[in-house]
């Protein structure tokens, strides 16, 4: 088969290699698409300790089943699948406290040491792929992982109904996170970007306001929750100050490892602030699948550039511009 292999990092090339095989339990997917986020930039660039190389990258796909070992009992071939490519060892600490994302020996397709899904074919542990209508479009499926990390941030946060937001980021996170708290029953909805070509798409998809910078927006006594989706330190430490008495700032966005934020101590005490993080998937994928298939994200709007396996370095030029949102390869793609 065709695959994407990063050799190391900033080495990367279209290489032919065999086919993968079904485990007991494995099924064998022909990849639909898989798309592309900030993980995969950071893979390239070699600054995720988890990686090991040579790798296959690629963690957000869907595709159809086309094999499957004895064991496999909830997929069958002919099945339209997405994948949760985490792998968490099941054994440690954090994971018999049933905290798998946190997992001491963590691991994930495509990111980890595990092939991903920028190739022809992809094999993945059954119990990691959930099956998706026939009549919905396919390329549609590769939102499903990320957008299964966007329900686990709403699970960190203990959604109330009429609560206020301002999310930093109009990008595919910021905007799905953006969907998700209009679904939730925002009383009101602020979002900020830098880049007023998102502004339109944004308001679109459910802002009630956007703007270049909170300063713009009038909200007297703050946001009951403020969400970072670009891992920017600016916006990080500009939106813990727009937080409300008794609010929640979530940390979702993924700043560099060795990056740093000032904020007060006090307000936080004083203030009673929630700061929170979201790292990964958990127990959230099938119910974003769920979302999905509802129509709670618009995820024509989401996905604007398609490239071939051989056009890998075009789609992570045109992710690392952001230009459009969601950049998908696809192994059928002309």
């Amino acid at each position: 088969m065709k695959a994407v292999v990063i050799e190391r990092p900033r080495q990367v090339g279209i290489v032919r290699i065999d086919d993968p095989t079904p485990g007991l339990e494995d099924a064998i997917v022909d990849v639909e698409a898989c798309g592309i986020c900030g993980t995969d930039i950071h893979v390239l660039e070699g600054d995720f300790a988890p990686t090991r190389y040579p790798i296959i990258p690629g963690h957000e796909f869907c595709g159809e089943v086309v094999a499957a070992g004895a064991g496999v009992r909830n997929v069958k071939v002919g099945d339209f699948v997405a994948a949760d490519p985490s792998l968490p060892c099941g054994k440690c600490f954090f994971c018999r406290l049933g905290r798998g994302n946190l997992c001491e020996n963590w691991n994930a397709i495509g990111v980890g040491s595990a092939p991903g899904a920028c190739a022809e074919f992809v094999s993945v542990p059954a119990a990691n792929a959930f099956a998706l209508p026939d009549d919905m479009p396919r390329r549609w499926g590769t939102l499903v992982e990320p957008l299964s990390c966007a329900v686990r941030g709403f699970d960190q946060i203990k959604v109330r109904l009429a609560s206020s937001y301002l999310i930093y980021g109009a990008g595919t996170m910021g905007l799905m996170l953006a969907q998700l708290a209009a679904h939730a029953g925002a009383s009101s909805l602020d979002v900020v970007d830098i880049n007023p070509g998102r502004f339109d798409l944004a308001l679109r998809l459910g802002a009630d306001r956007v703007a270049p910078a909170a300063d713009d927006l009038e909200q007297r006594r703050g946001w009951d929750v403020v969400i970072d989706a670009t891992g920017a330190v600016p916006a990080i430490e500009d939106g813990l100050r727009r937080v409300r008495r008794g609010g929640t700032f979530l940390m979702f966005g993924v700043a560099s490892v060795d990056a740093t934020a000032r904020f007060s101590p006090f307000r936080v005490y004083n203030d009673e602030i929630n700061i929170i993080g979201s790292m990964a998937v958990l127990h959230s994928f099938e119910r974003a699948r769920d979302l999905l298939v509802k129509g709670v994200i618009d995820c024509q709007a989401m996905l604007t550039h398609r490239y071939s396996l051989d056009a890998y370095t075009d789609a992570i030029d045109t992710f690392r511009k952001g230009d459009g949102l969601k950049v998908q390869v696809a192994p059928a793609a002309a």
